[in-house]
């Protein structure tokens, strides 16, 4: 059996500051892409830019890690990708469960990406009987009234909800039960965890509509730049007259003015 769920990685043991944990990620994917190239070397700027972060910030960021690069010469690129890798627990085994095998469900399934980064999906979930057995990414879907069996019997150290939203919390109660302590929640909701659970949340339509705010705030930039106004300045404005003076305005105390 896989004792996945009995390591948990060093980085809060050693004090390392939340918001460098979730950049070493990107400073991961970023040198192991100089990785595949041969790349033997990089300097703090070359890979601050492929991360998309200051070098300053990546200098502090690497000093947790006790790593502190060669003057003139940079960052050995295999190391870092070895003690990045160790420090967010990726060297050892972490089975991950799937509950809700629908169009997301399944996509995650078949992602390659995961084995060659530390996460092997060791179970598929799901509510609907008709899914039993169905296999999907080579592994066969499990009904959830097994979780409880699934989750032991496959070391289960991390769950990963993509169920509707109505459903989530129950599921996440039952994978917290069974032991797991790190969900990965795509369900459009907030959770509810005990202390010593970790949740991290991929809402997909929230990232859009922050994108789409970017994009109106562009499209009104270029507007401006262009000399484009909502409104013609030029335009006169219609006459005003005041209410009666037994009338009051809408804040109850200024008669209200209106257009004549």
């Amino acid at each position: 059996m896989a004792t996945g769920r009995t390591h948990r990685p060093a980085t809060r043991s050693r004090g390392i500051p939340e918001a460098t944990v979730a950049r070493l990620p990107l400073y991961l994917r970023a040198l192991t892409a100089l990785s595949e190239r041969s790349v033997p070397t990089v300097s703090s700027e070359e890979l601050a830019a492929a991360a998309g972060v200051n070098s300053a910030k990546l200098r502090k960021d690497f000093s947790y890690l006790g790593s502190y690069g060669t003057r003139g010469v940079g960052y050995d690129v295999e190391y870092l990708v070895y003690q990045i890798s160790r420090e967010l627990g990726l060297t050892q085994d972490w089975p991950v469960a799937i509950v809700g095998i629908g169009n997301l469900g399944a996509a995650l399934a078949n992602y390659g990406g995961f084995a060659s980064r530390g996460f092997r999906v060791a179970a598929l979930i799901d509510a609907d009987p008709a899914m039993a057995g169905t296999p999907v990414a080579g592994i066969a879907v499990q009904h959830t009234d097994d979780l409880d069996r699934i989750i032991s019997d496959n070391g289960v150290s991390i769950g990963v909800i993509t169920t509707p939203p109505g459903a989530a919390q129950q599921v996440c109660d039952r994978l917290v039960a069974a032991g797991v302590t790190s969900i990965l929640n795509f369900a459009p909701t907030v959770l509810s965890v005990p202390d010593g659970v970790d949740v991290r949340k991929v809402d997909l339509s929230i990232e859009l509509q922050i994108l789409a705010f970017h994009e109106q705030r562009k499209a009104g930039e270029e507007a401006a730049a262009e000399g484009v106004a909502l409104e013609d300045p030029d335009e006169e404005a219609p006459p005003m007259r005041a209410t009666p003076a037994n009338r009051k305005g809408p804040d109850g105390d200024m008669p209200a003015v209106m257009p004549a």
